[in-house]
């Protein structure tokens, strides 16, 4: 069984086709966790309407009060509500194809792993046809078996490759759980890199070629806000924080 992981904060405009693109898997066993973070749209409608129409697929969730606590805290709400074996994530403003969670179970029953990442085909035609998608490879060699911690030195942040997108990151939750979940201090950006460097220093990672997930390209998404001030700040906190953890975890390679 699958725990899909869906947080949501006022996305009232992209959610139904996220959710439904979820609904149309060709695999069935999957359950899509919904955790409202908050939201003053009409996202926590939405929402509420797919939980009562798919009561044995679908839940509802939200903080307490109705709280924003951002990204981490509530990635690490579903993950306690959880009851796949396997825990996946699609943001609230993006799509699966409809094989992908086949595609992803397949391989990881080939390969043998407890995580897989694949590549991401970057969304820039949702609301213009005359645009063109990319699909961006994880900024490695494809298609092979990484172990800690080569891909901390080859991906975004230190290195120079692209890292994985959330939507196209399938894991144990035995896994995911050994590592601690989410970083609740970091709320939005540089959470999914915060997670990821945990992953890279623990656990060995295949990267996958494929592309079945759809990474929407909006300017008023956190990676538009990127180029503003506040992310340098974040970066900063991210290297203190990595400084700190690897410090704390002893390893020896």
């Amino acid at each position: 069984k699958v725990s899909v992981v869906m947080c949501f904060y006022n996305v009232e405009r992209y959610l139904q086709e996220a959710i439904e693109s979820v609904l149309h898997q060709s695999y069935p066993n999957w359950e899509l966790l919904l955790v409202d973070d908050g939201s003053t749209d009409g996202s926590t409608r939405i929402a509420n309407r797919y939980a009562t129409q798919y009561p044995h697929h679908v839940v509802y969730f939200e903080h307490n009060s109705h709280v924003n606590k951002g990204l981490s805290a509530s990635r690490n709400l579903a993950l306690t509500k959880s009851t796949g074996e396997l825990i996946t994530f699609l943001d609230a403003d993006d799509v699966w194809l409809p094989n992908y969670l086949d595609n992803q179970l397949r391989l990881m029953q080939e390969k043998q792993v407890s995580v897989i990442c694949e590549a991401t085909k970057y969304w820039f035609n949702w609301d213009d046809p005359k645009k063109e998608n990319k699909v961006v490879l994880v900024g490695t060699e494809q298609d092979q078996l990484y172990y800690p911690p080569q891909l901390m030195l080859n991906l975004y942040p230190l290195g120079d490759g692209a890292a994985p997108c959330m939507c196209g990151i399938i894991l144990t939750k035995e896994l995911l759980v050994r590592l601690g979940g989410f970083e609740d201090a970091f709320r939005g950006m540089y959470e999914d890199q915060v997670f990821l460097s945990k992953l890279y220093l623990h656990e060995p990672v295949y990267i996958s070629s494929h592309h079945n997930n759809l990474y929407r390209q909006r300017p008023d998404s956190l990676v538009g806000s990127s180029r503003q001030p506040e992310y340098h700040k974040v970066r900063k906190k991210y290297l203190k924080w990595l400084k700190a953890y690897i410090a704390s975890q002893h390893f020896k390679y």
